[in-house]
This record gives structure tokens, C-alpha cells and sequence, in this order.
């Protein structure tokens, strides 16, 4: 017989929760939490969730064990009254200029305070002034709109391992800030904005580029073209009407086009690209035996965490761009001459992508490949601005002569998607019997650290799959201590991988794992699996990167 506890005189039973919270939320009561996330340590700040018991004491949901017999109660006279005086408080010293704010319609703050009906506050006026940090090209932070829940801090220290904010100070003076007080661009931010995809206000935002871009898109003087990544294609489905995961590939071409792009294009032609380039970049490593282990760099957080975390690893980076920058120079190169001024856009789940468009490496002659990089939730933005009803679209082909596209392409936006793609192009054996058996050998789920062997030209060829950068440091350490454990490792900043970007709409380990589960429908329905098989890639070495593939597919960080 199963052990239960009552909530609200409801017998619920009692699984191996950890908290009550979750077993409240099993029962089908939605408990208001600012602080809580199941993927985060426990923290307790925001006492949101307080629960009463049948002898009047009052106890952090987020923080309690259940226990066998528990009877608590969610809803009390005295829990709403506690509720609404945490809200009118936090209020009272919070930026309240909320139509303006970036994060308005998902405020978790507005939206609790219109659920427990706050339509005045008590408390005298105690907000701080702050200066706005813009330093950074990726996010904005303001901590007049910090209500101090340590969401940010916790996911920038735990599940990323970058630990570039804390608190600082106490009581009425505590704030969230880099050390000593420093803008976050001059910080250890590498920029993937996990920080901002969990802040429950508008106290870290990602950076909104949508008004230059629609000055652009209205200058008759310029050529708008436009690159959408994998992980879009899934991410943006929910928050547009469709299901979680789905593939609105066709819909999203159709709503770039209304908003008046020139021409459309899929970034699984620069993930074709990448396969080649770094497929052949392992091989050679592989047959002289230096360089060791491979780092992937499709990512441009995992690039920068090296950078400013693990230097003297550098070379161990992949010299391959990144299919975004790739496919951004070949555009450029391919579009050349034009009468108007060619603006390369790419739309991707990243904000990091924003820092990599601005890369002085990424420039030639001064003039970046990509112009600009927007995030799917500046998409959908965009889309809602010019009154687009995107459920009512009929889907659109993109345009050619790169209108073909690979599923080892589409599966870059999950975790371990490029190294499947790479393993795909150096295997011996081509049949779909062996493309089946590599999905089946430890290269997919969500987990965020996965080992797998194969074996490659008669050797076998030792891989470490990671996302979620805290996840990366016992493997580099373990390399600055000498150790070769592996040949070939892939990681991707945000957990899950692109699908779980700081870019798209915010969503749970579930809807990331159904995103993911949409990219691999789309390539089970690919009807070209391997990146070498891709017509429109191969072409172009013949074309645009004759003599110039170092120039326009590979980079040189720093230099």
C-alpha cells in the first residue's frame, strides 16, 4: 500500500516527491512560486508557496518532504492574506513601468498580482534606483525590476559553472551583480542567457534588436536575406498556436517572407557544411594523433566559456565556424554583386549568436557575414506587430539553390545532433541498417553528460556528449591534468542544446524534450540523411569555395 498525505482534504499519494510542492502540484493545484524550478537548488526565498498544517503552522512547500499522514491545507484565509502582502511588498519596491517593459504579458510579478487581484499597495514607495547594464550585446539587466528570488544566480552558478553574478550587499542594499559591481560584458557572461530564461521579471531580458531590423526591412536601398535555424522551427510552435515540438518550418518561411525578406533560407545548409569541414578536420587530427580531444565550436557560449574559463585549451577547439557564420559568408559570396546593400539575418534560439555576429573574426574587410542575429522570440515579436495570423499561413518552401536541406542537418538543434551528423559522414558502412543502429548508441537524450564509442577507418574513436556548460569542467580538467579520455567532444551551452536556447519561449525539460523529439521526426522524414549527400552543399566547392574554404568555413579565435 502506497503512502499518502491529504492536501486540502484530498488523499494524494506520495511517489518519491522531494518536496510537498510537487505533490501538490500532482494533486492539480498550481501553487504561485517565484523562486522555485525543479532543475535549481532548493533556494526558499520567495515564500510564494507557503502551506498551512492542521495545527496552524505555516511551512515552505518548495522545502518540506512529504511525509506519510501530512495534512496541509493551500488556500486558507490566512495564506491568501500572507500571499498578497508578499506581493503588495515586493511591489512597493519594484519598477512598476510595465506596459514598457520587454517582459510585459510574461511577467510572473504582473501575472500573480492581476491572479490574487492587487490593484493598490499599501506600502510606501521603496524603490532603489539603478542604472540599466547595456554592456552587454546579448542581454540587459535592471535591477529595479529584481525581486532578489536567486534565479539567475543559481542557474549562471549551477547548471552553467560560469558564476558570473551574485548577491551582494544586505537587507534593503542586497542586489544581484557581477563582481565588483562591473558591467557583465567585462564579466566571466559568456553570454548564453539562461540567466534571462529564468528571471520571472523583467530584470534581465535578452537584447532586442527588432527595431533595426525593421529599418532595415524598410530601407529600399538594402536586400534582406534571412537563415533560420533548426531549433526555431520547433521552438516557436506553442507560443504561435501549434502543438509543443511541432515543426512550423513551412509557416515561419511563409511569415519572413510577409514581413518582407527578400530571400529565405534553412541553416541546415551551413550544418552540412560543418559536418564536412569538421568531419574532415577529425580525421586528420585523428591520423596524426595531435590535438586531442576535437572540441566542437558551433556554439558560440561553449566558444567564449573556453575562452575566458579554460585558454590554454584553445587549441583544442574545432577551427570549423559555426553553421550560422559558414553559411553567412557563402551568402554573402553567393549574392555578390547586387545592386542593393546586402543585410544577412539569421534567426536562431541563441542569444550568444548576438556577441558572435560582432566577432572581429567573423568580419571581412569590416564587414560582418552576418549582419544580424534574432532570437525566435524576437521573431514572434515581430510576426505579432505586423499582424500576421500564423495559424492561417500556408506553409512555404525556402528558396534556392539551397533549398535542400539534410536531416543530419535538422538534428544540429538537439544535444548530440552534430556529432550523430559527423559519425553519419565518417562511417564505413552507409546502409540505413547502420544509420538506425547510431541513433541507438548512447548519442541521443537529453542527458546532459553522454559517453559513446564507434569505430571509425578500423580505430575506435572514444566521444563525450555535454550540454549545460558545469557539466563541461570535469571533463576539461581532467585533460589540463593530462588525462585522454576521448577523441571527439561536443558541447552545447544550454541545456538539452539549441532547442533549450535562452532565445526561444521559455519551457520545461518536457517541451525541450518534445522540441527535440520534433527535430528527429524532421529528419526521419528527410528523404537525404548524410551531409555529403546534400547537392546543393558539395556544388558549392566547386563554386563560391574554390581555393577559399579556409577563408569562408574555418576561423582563427584571437587572431
Amino acid at each position: 500500500m502506497s503512502a499518502f498525505m491529504m492536501v486540502d482534504n484530498i488523499p494524494v499519494p506520495i511517489h518519491g516527491e522531494e518536496n510537498i510542492l510537487a505533490v501538490i502540484r500532482k494533486a492539480g493545484i498550481q501553487l504561485p512560486t517565484f523562486c522555485y524550478y525543479s532543475e535549481l537548488s532548493v533556494y526558499g526565498a520567495c515564500r510564494m508557496c507557503m502551506v498551512e498544517d492542521k495545527r496552524g503552522n505555516i511551512q515552505a512547500a518548495c522545502s518540506t518532504p512529504p511525509r506519510e499522514g501530512m495534512e496541509i491545507y493551500t488556500n486558507t484565509p490566512r495564506l491568501r492574506k500572507y500571499r498578497k502582502n508578499v506581493l503588495e511588498l515586493l511591489l512597493a519596491s519594484h519598477c512598476r513601468d510595465c506596459t514598457t517593459c520587454e517582459k510585459s504579458g510574461k511577467c510572473k510579478l504582473q501575472e500573480l498580482a492581476h491572479q490574487f487581484g492587487i490593484r493598490d499597495i499599501r506600502f510606501g514607495d521603496g524603490q532603489v534606483e539603478h542604472e540599466r547594464d547595456e554592456s552587454s550585446v546579448c542581454i540587459s539587466r535592471d535591477n529595479a525590476k529584481c525581486i532578489l528570488c536567486g534565479d539567475c544566480v543559481r542557474m549562471c552558478e549551477e547548471i552553467q559553472g560560469v558564476g558570473a553574478i551574485d548577491f551582494s550587499g544586505r537587507g534593503a542594499r542586497m542586489k544581484v551583480m557581477p563582481a565588483f559591481d562591473e558591467p557583465i560584458a567585462s564579466s566571466a557572461c559568456v553570454g548564453c542567457g539562461q540567466c534571462a530564461a529564468v528571471c520571472p521579471t523583467g530584470a534581465i531580458v535578452v537584447k532586442n534588436d527588432t527595431q533595426k531590423m525593421w529599418e532595415e526591412l524598410s530601407d529600399p536601398h538594402t536586400k534582406c536575406v534571412v537563415q533560420i535555424a533548426p531549433a526555431v522551427r520547433v521552438g516557436i510552435s506553442r507560443e504561435m498556436g501549434l502543438g509543443e515540438g511541432e515543426n512550423a518550418m513551412g509557416k515561419v518561411t511563409a511569415a519572413l517572407r510577409r514581413l518582407g525578406f527578400d530571400e529565405v533560407y534553412d541553416t541546415t545548409t551551413g550544418a552540412d557544411l560543418t559536418v564536412l569541414e569538421e568531419a574532415n578536420e577529425l580525421s586528420e587530427r585523428l591520423a596524426k594523433g595531435e590535438n586531442l580531444p576535437l572540441f566542437t565550436s558551433c556554439c558560440p557560449a561553449w566558444v567564449q566559456f573556453v575562452e575566458k574559463h579554460y585558454p590554454e585549451l584553445m587549441h583544442h577547439v574545432s577551427t570549423c565556424r559555426s553553421p550560422m557564420e559558414m553559411f553567412g559568408a557563402v551568402l554573402k559570396e553567393q549574392l555578390k554583386p547586387s545592386t542593393r546593400r546586402i543585410v544577412s539575418v539569421a534567426i536562431m534560439p541563441c542569444t550568444a549568436k548576438k556577441f558572435e555576429v560582432q566577432r572581429d573574426e567573423f568580419k571581412r574587410n569590416g564587414v560582418p557575414d552576418v549582419d544580424y542575429a534574432i532570437t525566435t522570440q524576437e521573431l514572434i515579436s515581430m510576426i505579432r506587430q505586423a499582424g500576421i495570423v500564423f495559424d492561417d499561413l500556408e506553409p512555404e518552401s525556402v528558396d534556392m539553390p539551397f533549398g535542400v536541406s539534410t536531416g543530419a542537418g535538422v538534428i544540429f538543434g538537439v544535444t548530440g545532433g552534430v556529432t550523430e551528423a559527423v559519425i553519419r559522414r565518417l562511417s564505413d558502412d552507409k546502409s540505413t541498417t547502420a544509420l538506425r543502429a547510431i541513433a541507438f548508441n548512447g548519442v541521443r537524450g537529453m542527458e546532459g553528460v553522454k559517453h559513446t564509442e564507434v569505430e571509425i577507418g578500423g580505430k575506435k574513436v572514444r566521444i563525450a556528449i555535454v550540454s549545460g556548460l558545469n557539466n563541461a569542467r570535469p571533463l576539461m580538467d581532467r585533460i589540463l591534468e593530462g588525462h585522454k579520455d576521448y577523441d571527439f567532444i561536443e558541447v552545447m551551452a544550454c541545456p538539452g542544446g539549441c532547442v533549450s536556447g535562452a532565445g526561444q519561449p521559455f519551457g520545461t525539460k518536457a517541451d525541450k524534450a518534445r522540441r527535440g523529439e520534433g527535430l528527429y521526426q524532421a529528419d526521419r522524414m528527410s528523404p537525404i540523411k548524410r551531409s555529403e549527400e546534400n547537392y546543393a552543399v558539395t556544388s558549392l566547392y566547386d563554386g563560391v569555395l574554390k581555393g577559399r574554404v579556409h577563408e569562408l568555413l574555418h576561423v582563427e579565435y584571437g587572431k
